[in-house]
């Protein structure tokens, strides 16, 4: 289950890249690892390690003063090809909270939501302002979805999100507590029509 977001305040990592598919984002031979935790070792690891495996330490994120980024400025099409959840796993294992970029995948979106990464949506012109701040090493970026803004450098500019993708981030729900909040009434009333074998039993301990 996610957790509730509603602010992300954190240095922002430019990364200087168009068309970022998920395939980059995480390869698909880490695939077989289904545990989340461990997997930001595997994100972007074609840029980051060498052929023997051995880290480079020259990508963005791997870079002293971006280490601790919590905010990743990237381009156009972040997160296009396959609808592989681990790339979001990825992320967030690493510690990235917030991806800002002028457009996503709509798998890797949806995703995103539904595992507490926030993905801001802006204009080319504001992405790649905010990207060439964001070289300097220093630039600290606050995402606020509450009031849908977003404040850099002294300066603080609107984004627009959808209704739901927003409501889903900010009270952390996955897609059980989103059908149990939606639907539970409808569900009890169906369920009250089931014939009596077929009802759902309490549960609790039975003592014979």
């Amino acid at each position: 289950m996610p957790e509730p977001v509603v602010r992300v305040v954190g240095k922002a990592a430019p990364l200087e890249a168009d068309d970022v598919d998920t395939d980059q984002i995480i390869p698909a031979e880490f695939l077989k690892v289904i545990e989340r935790k461990g997997l930001g070792k595997y994100l972007f690891y074609r840029w980051r390690y060498d052929e023997k495996g051995m880290l480079r330490g020259d990508f963005v994120l791997d870079r002293p003063e971006f280490r601790d980024a919590k905010i990743l400025v990237a381009g156009r099409n972040f997160g296009i090809g396959s609808s592989r959840e681990n790339a979001v796993w990825a992320l967030t294992d690493f510690g990235i909270k917030c991806v800002v970029a002028s457009g996503f995948g709509d798998i890797f979106y949806g995703n995103a939501s539904k595992n507490g990464l926030v993905c801001i949506k802006l204009s080319d012109e504001n992405v790649s302002k905010m990207r060439n701040l964001a070289k300097t090493g220093n630039l600290q970026v606050a995402v606020d979805l509450e009031s849908q803004t977003i404040t850099y450098a002294g300066e603080t500019i609107s984004f627009t999100i959808e209704p739901h993708i927003r409501e889903r981030l900010m009270k952390g729900l996955d897609d059980i507590q989103i059908t149990i909040e939606k639907y539970s009434q409808k569900i009890a009333e169906h369920e009250s029509r089931m014939p009596e074998y077929l009802k759902p039993k309490p549960r609790g301990i039975i003592v014979e």
